[in-house]
């Protein structure tokens, strides 16, 4: 029986775990490019919805929801660096993103007629329901976003030698994660302008 180096196995899981980590991001930026491009296609019989979320009362409703469960799988199961500081505790920011992505596709938001609410976990039609929708997925992003600044941008070395550049990683990622926060807080204040009828629906 062939035994497999200790080296090439330790490669082997590197790699693994690194195809993982990028997986998850491939699936939640694809996720609402193809939620737009296969609604262009007949054989679907889906038109493009108000909001992400409403793809769940779709003929595309399992790959929204399959897309939420696996990278909420991903992000509980993905081992991250413990820190005593929470908002910069890996671990604990993905398992509670993680967490989030399952309840916002357990939890749809509200439909437009209650008679398609027999096929949620709650098979009831209240407007409180889509506000735990809302809220699973308000605090799902706020997670990415404290982990985009915070944890994305830990263990950047400045080397006085290069120059930073005025475009790198880091002010990368601490955009996207105030825009992130900035989106959020304009949900209520858009809530109540009558103009912005699409600012997302419950």
């Amino acid at each position: 029986m062939s035994v497999i180096p200790t080296n090439q196995t330790s490669e082997n899981d590197i790699a693994t775990y690194r195809r993982i980590r990028s997986s998850i991001g491939v699936l939640g930026i694809s996720l609402p490019i193809v939620l737009l491009i296969l609604p262009l296609v007949p054989f679907f019989n889906t038109s493009i919805q108000d909001s992400i979320s409403h793809y769940y009362y779709t003929n595309l409703r399992e790959l929204f929801t399959g897309v939420l469960c696996a990278v909420g799988l991903f992000l509980i199961r993905y081992k991250g660096h413990n820190n005593p500081i929470i908002w910069k505790n890996d671990g604990l920011l993905t398992n509670i993103a993680g967490s989030m992505a399952f309840g916002i596709a357990l939890f749809p938001t509200n439909a437009d007629e209650c008679s398609q609410k027999i096929y949620t976990l709650i098979p009831q039609c209240h407007f409180l329901l889509g506000g735990i929708h809302l809220a699973f997925a308000a605090a799902f992003f706020i997670v990415l976003a404290i982990i985009s600044i915070n944890i994305f941008t830990i263990g950047q070395k400045v080397n006085p030698s290069i120059p930073i550049s005025f475009i790198n990683e880091n002010r990368i990622y601490k955009t996207c994660g105030y825009l992130m926060l900035i989106f959020i807080i304009l949900v209520p204040i858009f809530y109540c302008i009558p103009a912005f009828i699409y600012y997302t629906n419950l």
